[in-house]
């Protein structure tokens, strides 16, 4: 059996009056990829924001590779260390790049930091050739850059520090659909040959079915199905992730039906 690289026990978080997170758990193996979907609201963005450090849990655990993540780092070392373990891609990179500063110099910077007696341009150039983008971007800036491009650079950013855990939150949501399937498709082949664990927070099921082994469907801070993607989406046992699927634009596709459903859950 593979390591189970991440696990969520417990986990809670409530701002005010609403449970945002709610009694929330989960596992990851080592070169798994579990998807996390649901609606706006459902809770997925604040359950990654605890997996990657931003929100701290009201109660519960965050475990890579069996040690607890959460309690404060001593020391800027284990800053560092505990920073290495999991890492985030966001919706829209450009907001997370320097717009003044080259793809080379965002990837110096973050070698600089992690590993300052590594070999810097080796890894730079092994870093590009990893992502599909070559040497030929290092000297571009992010406004010269497509939107499939700077999502590579942000990508490529991530590994950079060898992350346990790659947090892709709504990664592709923001790109046109041949390019969404460029990025899947590097995905993919990064996580063949890292073994890294991928966490997809996603509301879109085409990309669950394409790219997870897992998925754990949110409403309301909960979990309300968990499974094999396959087996899930095939015959979904929980009427909101059948609800989830019925939503989704097709030939008889009936908007009103799909409304009073959800007026009824």
């Amino acid at each position: 059996m593979p390591e189970q690289v991440l696990e969520a026990v417990g986990l809670h978080r409530a701002f005010a009056d609403v449970r945002a997170v709610d009694d929330v758990s989960f596992t990851l193996p080592e070169g798994g990829s579990l998807g996390i979907v649901g609606e706006s609201g459902s809770g997925k963005t604040t359950t990654a924001r605890i997996i990657v450090g931003l929100e701290r849990a009201d109660a519960g655990q965050v475990r890579v590779r069996g040690r607890v993540r959460g309690a404060r780092s001593r020391g800027r070392a284990q800053r560092l260390a505990r920073a290495r373990e999991v890492q985030m891609v966001f919706q829209d990179p450009y907001l997370s790049l320097d717009s003044r500063t080259s793809v080379e110099d965002v990837l110096r910077e973050t070698l600089r930091l992690h590993f300052p007696r590594a070999d810097h341009d080796r890894r730079i150039r092994e870093l590009l050739d990893q992502v599909g983008l070559g040497t030929r971007a290092a000297d571009a800036r992010p406004r010269q850059l497509s939107g499939g491009q700077r999502q590579r650079v942000a990508i490529a950013r991530a590994l950079a520090v060898e992350p346990a855990v790659l947090v892709l939150d709504e990664a592709v949501a923001a790109l046109d659909v041949s390019v969404q399937a460029q990025i899947l498709n590097l995905l993919a082949d990064i996580r063949e040959g890292t073994r890294i664990g991928y966490l997809f927070i996603t509301h879109d099921l085409g990309v669950v079915r394409c790219v997870t082994d897992e998925v754990i469907v949110m409403r309301q801070g909960r979990v309300v199905e968990a499974g094999p993607t396959a087996e899930v989406l095939a015959a979904p046992q929980h009427p909101y992730t059948r609800l989830l699927l019925e939503s989704v634009p097709r030939p008889g596709w009936d908007p009103e039906a799909i409304a009073a459903a959800r007026r009824a859950l």
